[in-house]
């Protein structure tokens, strides 16, 4: 353990005075060093007190009591070695039973997992070199009068297709593509893209791999856990196919060098999951004469379409304007299927390469349906080209990019948003709560989500009724409600002030519950009570109170 007791934080330090800053947002460099060098700068701090605390029990040591402190001394030299006061270090602490011991051993090995983990995700991190404020253009592909013997062979099977053949395959070696987004619908595209053969692709993802992603974005793995989506993707792609030139772009895309971007690639795919990107991917592909083949997935369902090809509509001519951002619904919200989006993304590879190989498309002007769970497809029309569209009409007012997240009024991220609807006189947070939950305050704690996320897991002193519930003033819930708060009533000492404190997943549903419980008059226990939601929510709870709850 000497290693551990020696001074880490100032080698790292010196690290992180070696990266550079990107001087970009949501690029993988300093921030990201940074914010991994933080953590293990708190993981440090507290081995030091669990290896001290261990080093004081395990050795076998005479103390003496110098006024307040206890000075510890090592049979092996004689020489004191720690010094601990009684705050530091309990009395009950010096004379440890053999489990407490264990105890502390399993903790520090387990600190010692998560400290080596920190420290390979900064590695990662400082590994990764910084990009320039905008990407090097990329020059275009040469053309080919023929195909190697190698290439016949890998390609054999579509090469006996007659609607591609030879000269498809020499199309999709000289096309370029641009992949938006290296997730749940950019993974099974790249992936096929990369095995027919295409010349150049493009991966552009500001985010970084979590587990989360794994049950649905098949390109990368456990191993990439903290590593830029953006190199995970093209490492995964280029072990498939190494022929294939791979163009990764580790930041988010902004309006500052999208034009730029897109005008270097042949053709676009549109695999984000928010709102402003795909406003900002179909400007920029308009504007740069550019067919954008997009498509989404949520829960069991999704759609795929081309927009701006053979004069067909736009994003914008089929959604002229952003829905509000409170009505938008993500992965992260609503959940996904992941072998969803794997359809979607085969689909949208399909229509890509059809594109680049000059086949044309089947999905200019109209849409396909995919429901999973019903397990059908069904294609609609879309309405046509608008003349007085803003960005590809007649007359367009849109002539350049411009900020897509205040137009939206939403991040142009996939992240879960966090609400102000309160006060923060209305709010408490989770260590706030777990001091008046320790000190036996009384009180009722109400856990406002759905049925399908308290399966998962929940406080068990905990009330569920789910906001939709309350929303709708079910009356048998309305009921549930009062009993409870008669009974903690009952419980508590007479005069004793009650309290009733709202949790869900985030922070968000607890708040719109807040107010509803607020202007119910159909609970008279809730007159003049206090009612607080509880900040940040259970994920907040599982990463700062009870690191053992759940996450999801």
């Amino acid at each position: 353990m000497t290693n551990l007791r020696e001074a880490p934080e100032a080698d790292l330090r010196h690290l992180t005075r070696t990266v550079p800053n990107p001087g970009a947002r949501g690029r993988l460099g300093f921030s990201t060093s940074q914010r991994v060098f933080r953590g293990i700068l708190r993981f440090c701090d507290c081995f030091r007190s669990i290896v001290k605390a261990s080093q004081a029990i395990t050795h076998s040591f005479h103390f003496q009591a110098l006024g307040s402190v206890l000075v510890f001394e090592s049979l092996s030299d004689g020489k004191p070695e720690t010094e601990v006061t009684p705050q530091m270090f309990p009395e009950d602490a010096v004379m440890a039973a053999p489990e407490d011991v264990a105890a502390l051993q399993d903790e520090i090995a387990r600190r010692e997992e998560e400290l080596a983990s920190l420290k390979q995700r900064l590695a990662a991190a400082l590994a990764v070199e910084p990009e320039p404020e905008r990407p090097i253009p990329v020059m275009p592909l040469p053309s080919r009068a023929a195909l190697s013997r190698d290439e016949i062979l890998r390609y054999s099977r579509q090469l006996l297709l007659p609607e591609l053949g030879v000269r498809g395959q020499l199309r999709l070696a000289a096309a370029s593509v641009l992949v938006v987004g290296c997730g749940g619908l950019g993974c099974p595209l790249a992936q096929y893209l990369a095995a027919a053969g295409v010349g150049r692709l493009g991966l552009v993802d500001h985010d970084v791999v979590e587990t989360s992603n794994l049950a649905r974005q098949v390109l990368h793995g456990e191993a990439q856990a903290g590593h830029a989506k953006a190199w995970s993707a093209a490492a995964a792609l280029r072990r498939l196919n190494s022929a294939v030139e791979y163009v990764p772009y580790a930041r988010a895309l902004s309006e500052a060098w999208a034009l730029d971007l897109v005008r270097g690639y042949d053709v676009v795919a549109d695999c984000s999951d928010n709102v402003p990107t795909r406003y900002l991917v179909n400007d920029a592909c308009v504007l740069a004469g550019r067919p954008l083949v997009s498509a989404s997935a949520l829960r069991f369902e999704g759609q795929m379409t081309v927009y701006h090809y053979d004069d067909g509509p736009c994003y914008r001519c089929v959604f002229p304007r952003p829905p509000p951002a409170e009505t938008v619904t993500n992965c992260a919200d609503g959940g996904v299927l992941g072998v969803v989006p794997g359809v979607l993304g085969c689909v949208q590879a399909l229509e890509v390469l059809k594109i680049a190989a000059g086949l044309g498309t089947t999905y200019s002007g109209s849409m396909l349906l995919f429901d999973g769970l019903g397990g059908h497809f069904r294609r609609i029309r879309l309405r046509r080209r608008r003349p007085d569209c803003v960005v590809c009409g007649q007359q367009p007012t849109v002539t350049c990019l411009k900020n897509y997240e205040a137009f939206c009024g939403s991040s142009a991220t996939d992240k879960c948003r966090s609400l102000k609807l309160l006060s923060p006189e209305e709010r408490i947070s989770v260590t706030d709560y777990k001091r008046l939950l320790d000190s036996g305050v009384p009180h009722v704690l109400l856990d406002v989500r759905p049925q399908v996320e308290v399966d998962i897991c929940r406080l068990q002193h905990s009330l569920h009724i789910p906001l939709s519930l309350l929303e709708r003033r079910d009356a048998d819930s309305l009921k549930l409600l009062g009993a409870a708060l008669q009974e903690e009533k009952r419980n508590s000492q007479e005069g004793a002030a009650l309290a009733v404190y709202v949790i869900c997943k985030l922070g968000n549903d607890s708040q719109k519950a807040v107010r509803v419980l607020q202007s119910l008059t159909a609970v008279p226990e809730l007159d003049s009570l206090k009612v607080q939601d509880i900040s940040g929510g259970l994920m907040a709870w599982a990463a700062k109170i009870d690191g053992t709850f759940p996450q999801y």
